[in-house]
């Protein structure tokens, strides 16, 4: 094999791995501090709409493997009991997987609807699987400023995935 054969070979091998990598980086992006006063314990699941974009859009470039071992570095970063975080993803990988064929390929407010439905059914099982493990009821005012603001950010944090996409993976759907 010469070196003109190596280079896009490699790049493609990397290029795979976009997905889980930027996944990873707003895992830990979705756990600095807000310089918001009174929303310092509040940060928007940057990671689930990462997740929600690559399983519509490359979903397999994220398999459940990469996709529990990314909610297992999500409990150890935030501190959540091992497994919530990997329990409550791959239930949105089943959930979007499963309604894929209705979001991929329609209009942006469409995907953007689909994720405000999965984000809410996500934020209610994060909610009620912690209330269970901790043995006491959390205050779901949290949960709720934490989803709004998700739901809000979502384009702009979708507009970043499209260009990595773009620059690193191409547009080809699997």
């Amino acid at each position: 094999m010469n070196t003109l054969t190596v280079f896009p070979l490699m790049r493609r091998w990397l290029g795979n791995l976009v997905p889980v990598v930027t996944t990873f980086l707003f895992v830990l992006i979705g756990q600095l501090p807000l310089p918001v006063p009174l929303l310092s314990d509040v940060a928007p699941a940057f990671a689930l709409i990462s997740l929600y974009y690559w399983i519509v859009f490359r979903p397999d470039l994220m398999p459940y493997a990469a996709v529990f071992g990314l909610g297992i570095v999500q409990d150890a970063v935030a501190g959540a009991p091992f497994g919530l975080y990997a329990l409550v993803y791959l239930l949105v990988q089943a959930l979007v997987l499963n309604q894929r064929r209705f979001i991929a390929g329609k209009p942006f407010w469409v995907f953007w609807s689909g994720f405000a439905m999965v984000a809410p059914v996500a934020a209610l099982a994060t909610w009620m699987l912690a209330s269970l493990l901790r043995g006491t009821l959390l205050a779901p005012g949290t949960a709720f400023v934490a989803l709004v603001m998700t739901i809000i950010l979502f384009p702009a944090i979708a507009w970043l995935l499209v260009h990595a996409q773009r620059r690193f993976i191409g547009m080809v759907e699997a």
